[in-house]
């Protein structure tokens, strides 16, 4: 980190303001001035400060003053001809309009309980807000407007921790108060290319046990995040070495393998969304007993459970799709009940040539095969409605997908076959072996 940026705070506001698109610039430009009218200092604190420093381009625009928000915040939307939404339980107040997006907050101290409960809150100081953060390198603030303008709070060394390279908590008890900040710290670790500082690491390997204080939600939102990550293979990994997997469910685990697994991911075109991919990588590891039982502790949504228990269970197809003599037919069949992220993941880890390249066609041309007739056109035909109908409409689907079919005409004739009984209908039940 250049020496002008430690030494001189001030020279942030300027690289701030150039980092804003021009329609957040100019709202964030209304607020500081109602703010100053009311005579109050706002402040850009946390990860947008760290940011700033970082040169990371987009700044997320978090503000904190002492006392409420919510008259400044009326005010910013009425000049700004956006919304204002009030969010009393946090203290917190958000500015939008169609091209921007303010978030405010009161300055608050906080208080757990117990380990892993949600703080209790009350006003404090801006000093007393900065104590209750997660790490060094967020627990800065930077004075927006007013005669402290410019001025940078950073009580805990943040900017030597950011030119160190170095992850640090505030205090020995960070994690155990709450222990998703141990899955941030190898997402900061690994976002940045810092290192954890070598007592918090002691302190995150000490209070690993702490994630199980934590509720699914809470755990699933950040390891969400972590997914999210421009390379999140290599936060994984390193909570693969540090047990952080472990410690969220004992079965979960990550190897170099699924690393190249998930680069491959941002190569190739995708058939699902790449959180749901990931998840999806990550269940090829587990039995299906497992699968279910981290979807359980992640409290997954229902799409993203069915990704990571879908690949769980489709691993165990995998043999069978190396068989050279598996008609496309039979693939489809096997293959459309589960979801496409599970698919996708067993595709891009699949040893056997065979069977990579039956789940790529799959992907790619299979599961689009459609027939030319429909359920009406084969009611003028002459075929009863009901399982009868179904099981035509399967016979023209595998004759279309094994070439046995490639017309309107052809499956007329197939069609007239079962009709006269000279076609033999497929048995319900899926295909061979």
């Amino acid at each position: 980190m250049a020496e002008e940026t430690l030494t001189k705070p001030a020279n942030l506001l300027p690289r701030l303001r150039r980092g804003l698109a021009d329609s957040v610039g100019e709202a964030l430009e209304v607020v500081l001035r109602l703010a100053e009218e009311e005579g109050r200092t706002l402040y850009l604190v946390g990860g947008g400060v760290r940011d700033v420093v970082l040169r990371r381009g987009h700044v997320d625009i978090d503000l904190v003053g002492e006392g409420p928000m919510a008259s400044l915040a009326e005010k910013a939307a009425l000049v700004l001809g956006g919304r204002w939404v009030e969010h009393r339980a946090f203290g917190t107040v958000t500015v939008e309009g169609q091209d921007f997006r303010l978030d405010l907050a009161m300055a608050r101290a906080e208080k757990y309980a117990r380990p892993g409960a949600l703080p209790k809150v009350r006003p404090a100081s801006i000093d007393e807000d900065l104590d209750r953060r997660d790490f060094t390198i967020n627990a800065m603030a930077l004075a927006l407007c007013g005669r402290e303008r410019g001025r940078l709070l950073d009580r805990f060394d943040g900017m030597g921790d950011i030119a160190g390279g170095r992850v640090r908590v505030l205090h020995d008890r960070s994690f155990i108060d709450d222990a998703t900040r141990i899955l941030r710290a190898v997402r900061y670790e690994t976002r940045f290319g810092f290192g954890i500082e070598e007592k918090t690491l002691a302190l995150l390997k000490r209070d690993l046990a702490y994630l199980d204080t934590i509720s699914g939600a809470r755990v699933r939102h950040e390891f969400l995040r972590l997914l999210a990550e421009d390379e999140p293979e290599q936060s994984l990994l390193r909570c693969q070495e540090l047990g952080v997997l472990a410690a969220i469910h004992g079965a979960l685990r990550f190897d170099d393998e699924l690393a190249a697994a998930f680069r491959r991911t941002r190569r190739a075109g995708r058939a699902a969304p790449q959180p749901e991919v990931h998840l999806a990588l990550l269940g090829t590891r587990l039995s299906p007993a497992d699968a279910e039982a981290v979807a359980l502790r992640l409290a997954l949504s229902k799409r993203q459970r069915q990704a990571l228990e879908g690949a769980a269970a489709l691993a165990e197809l995998v043999s069978w799709l190396s068989r050279a003599d598996a008609r496309p037919s039979q693939v489809v069949e096997r293959l459309e009940s589960y979801p496409l992220a599970a698919v996708e993941a067993c595709g891009l880890l699949a040893q056997q040539s065979t069977a990579k390249r039956m789940l790529r066609r799959y992907l790619g041309k299979w599961r689009y095969v459609k027939t030319s007739l429909d359920g009406r056109a084969l009611a003028r035909l002459g075929v009863a409605r009901g399982p009868a109908m179904k099981d035509v409409l399967r016979l023209l689907k595998a004759a279309r997908l094994d070439g046995q079919a490639s017309s309107r005409e052809e499956e007329m004739k197939l069609v007239r076959g079962v009709l006269e009984g000279t076609v033999e209908l497929p048995r319900t039940g899926g295909g061979e072996g």
